[in-house]
């Protein structure tokens, strides 16, 4: 009964004493079905967003093989990111599939950090399943999971300059620890909401630039998805914010 009572809390607002975001997730497409709302919102009011990718997604379409999807879906994201706003778009070449949890994974998390100074790092569902903490609905991948909790010890590892010593020795870069938050998109135990309203258009839009991968997932029309999906997902996040469409996230403070 407290886990069914705290899921129907109101959500605070997402901090807005921040100037960069470093958003890390595993997969082309990971943020425009996350929260490209809340980042077009926070592009507009001129925040820089950079967009730190684990892998190329290029094991996420059957009929393709690696190395012709992953530039495919690389060009998909780029121009996905473009119409939220953002610019820089960075990938790391683990495999996708396979990525694993470990200390390359977090050095590399860490030097992204360290290089782009952010106040406000994103990642997406870093559990187990898409259900609740008690177990429950659909279960989460491997590459979700793994970098999820990689950006979380990151975020930290970034700060400390004796974890991963040769980012100072071998490539120059100081420790960053100025990150104030880590926030998780996708989470079944949001904490914060931003309004999804002035940047859902253009997060439908974004999730339809990933065109080659949604006409491989669905045969529903792609507008028809992609629009179902996201209002329908803003708005069961209104109840517990003020009746607004909003993006949930999982803030961990810092």
């Amino acid at each position: 009964m407290t886990e069914q009572r705290d899921q129907q809390a109101p959500l605070e607002p997402m901090p807005t004493d921040w100037h960069r975001a470093l958003a890390v997730v595993a997969h082309p497409d990971d943020l425009e079905y996350g929260c490209a709302a809340a980042i077009a919102d926070w592009t507009d009011g001129g925040r820089e967003v950079v967009y730190l990718l684990a892998t190329r997604g290029e094991a996420g379409i059957d009929s393709l093989a690696p190395a012709d999807c992953a530039p495919l879906r690389e060009a998909e994201q780029r121009a996905s990111a473009a119409v939220v706003g953002v610019s820089a778009v960075e990938f790391l070449d683990h495999r996708d599939g396979i990525v694993e949890y470990g200390l390359g994974l977090r050095r590399d998390i860490a030097a992204a950090i360290r290089r782009h100074r952010p106040e406000l790092v994103i990642t997406l569902n870093h559990r187990d399943t898409w259900g609740g903490e008690q177990g429950g609905g659909y279960w989460n991948t491997p590459d979700h999971k793994a970098v999820g909790r990689a950006t979380l010890d990151a975020a930290a590892d970034a700060g400390n300059r004796w974890i991963f010593p040769e980012l100072i020795s071998e490539k120059g870069l100081e420790p960053w620890n100025r990150v104030r938050w880590v926030a998780v998109a996708g989470t079944s135990t949001p904490t914060h909401a931003a309004d999804a309203g002035p940047g859902l258009e253009r997060s439908v839009l974004s999730l339809m630039e990933h065109k080659a991968y949604i006409e491989a997932l669905t045969d529903q029309d792609p507008e028809e998805y992609v629009r179902t999906f996201l209002t329908g997902n803003a708005e069961r996040v209104a109840a517990r914010f003020g009746g607004r469409p909003a993006v949930a996230f999982e803030v961990f403070p810092r």
